[in-house]
């Protein structure tokens, strides 16, 4: 053995520094290919985070399908519903004035009555008083009645000018200061029923 060779063998033997070994080149290829396996490994759990949200947010559309499926029926329940109170109240409103007209036309019926046996009255005797005074009798009856049913009549002869209550067929001078934009004459009874005007008056104005 020459002198190089035992120098060689001197060197690899020899501890490096702090009494550690070299590192292997070999050592460092397995370290890398461990260092790589590691990330694959890691990067596998990815795809089953990507299905645990997918599967959440289809269980979150299938909850939404369902509430959006049950207001609809609710919905529709309620158009129903509706609808059937509309057809209900357009009947019972419909019944009510047919009702109403029927009650009405009854009440009318006595006091024609009275006009019939009061033509026939006419027919046997001449007192013209007498006469008078049954039509008087059928005109009070038929005034209360009218009055029963909310119909009274509009005061107008004296009362000032009411464009809400009365229409003005003519004009006249007034004969004082104090006469002006009164009723001087009623040509036309007028009627209100609860309130609301049935029929207006008919009036003279003076000016």
């Amino acid at each position: 053995m020459n002198r190089n060779e035992h120098n060689k063998r001197h060197d690899n033997d020899a501890p490096t520094e702090k009494g550690k070994k070299p590192i292997i080149e070999d050592e460092d290829i397995e370290v890398n290919d461990l260092s790589g396996t590691t990330e694959q490994e890691a990067g596998t759990d990815e795809p089953e985070d990507n299905c645990s949200e997918l599967e959440t947010l289809k269980n979150l559309l299938a909850a939404k399908e369902e509430e959006v499926e049950k207001e609809k029926k609710e919905y529709l329940f309620l158009m129903a519903e509706f609808d059937n109170f509309r057809k209900r109240t357009i009947r019972e409103r419909a019944e009510l004035i047919k009702n109403a007209s029927e009650k009405a036309l009854q009440g009318i019926l006595p006091i024609i009555d009275d006009f019939e046996r009061g033509l026939d009255a006419i027919k046997d005797t001449s007192d013209a008083e007498a006469v008078k005074e049954g039509m008087r009798l059928i005109y009070n009856k038929f005034i209360k009645y009218l009055a029963d049913n909310g119909v009274k009549e509009i005061v107008s002869t004296g009362a000032p000018f009411d464009t809400e209550l009365h229409e003005a067929v003519a004009m006249v001078p007034a004969e004082t200061e104090e006469e002006k934009g009164l009723v001087k004459d009623t040509v036309q009874k007028g009627y209100m029923i609860n309130d609301k005007v049935l029929r207006h008056a008919k009036v003279v104005v003076s000016q």
